[in-house]
């Protein structure tokens, strides 16, 4: 896959050097908060994610410099889109590793993670990260691409409900939040909210060292980034965190 968009070298992680894995760690590390790294289905499919799908995850490079990277995987959805499970991104990554593991066939490529480095946003490369995408999903013969997006600005509206969120629209017809907008400008349609898209469980202590504040009482705390409240019970020890992401589908033909 190894090719050239305007200014910018892609490599899949199969033909990525262990020099360009360095510079990615050194340019890109620390883009999401401490918390998100802490999904209870990351912490057990993630490790294989690396072996499994290496012709799913690209770099974008300036130069020797990782500007941004992405992440897909192939899964397998025998039902109608407006079915797509409720546990959207962990459903995602759980069944795609599952499905390689076992040797099945996918009928569909998911995507996981875009993420572009701060100094790099604004040039069009969630466009091309969306165009890679795309791209490989036709490449390994599937026809649609779906998405359980994190939306972009969701986080400045924490105690709105996400099924409300989706429904903001601007004059031009287009969704108020600038990442569902860029999905939508390239073809694909919102399906349906995925409530339970991620689910992040600690202590009370973790959670404070995640979030970069104290949790003083128990009850629904609005934490820097998060999409909704993070629920917090000192008694029980425990902060559970259930983020919801919105359903997309890009439709590629046939």
């Amino acid at each position: 896959m190894q090719q050239t968009f305007t200014d910018y070298d892609v490599y899949t992680r199969r033909e990525n050097s262990p020099k360009q894995d360095l510079i990615w760690e050194t340019h890109m590390s620390g883009e999401w908060p401490e918390y998100m790294y802490h999904d209870v289905f990351s912490d057990i499919y993630m490790p294989d994610y690396f072996q499994l799908c290496v012709d799913s995850m690209f770099y974008i490079c300036d130069g020797l410099d990782v500007i941004a990277h992405g992440k897909a995987i192939p899964v397998y959805w025998p039902d109608d889109l407006a079915a797509l499970p409720d546990e959207g991104w962990d459903w995602a990554l759980k069944n795609g590793i599952e499905l390689a593991r076992m040797g099945g066939t996918p009928n569909m490529l998911s995507a996981l993670e875009m993420v572009i480095a701060p100094a790099f946003r604004g040039k069009g490369l969630s466009q091309i990260g969306l165009k890679l995408m795309r791209q490989i999903a036709i490449e390994q013969g599937l026809h649609q691409l779906i998405a359980p997006v994190r939306p972009s600005q969701k986080h400045l509206y924490p105690l709105i409900d996400m099924q409300d969120y989706i429904t903001w629209r601007r004059q031009d017809g287009f969704s108020f939040d600038a990442w569902l907008r860029t999905h939508e400008r390239m073809g694909a349609r919102i399906i349906k909210v995925a409530p339970h898209s991620m689910i992040i469980e600690g202590t009370v202590s973790e959670w404070g060292e995640w979030a970069q504040m104290p949790f003083p009482g128990s009850g629904d705390h609005i934490v820097p980034l998060a999409l909704q409240p993070v629920s917090i019970d000192l008694e029980a020890d425990k902060g559970v965190y259930v983020e919801a992401n919105v359903w997309m589908v890009h439709e590629l033909g046939t």
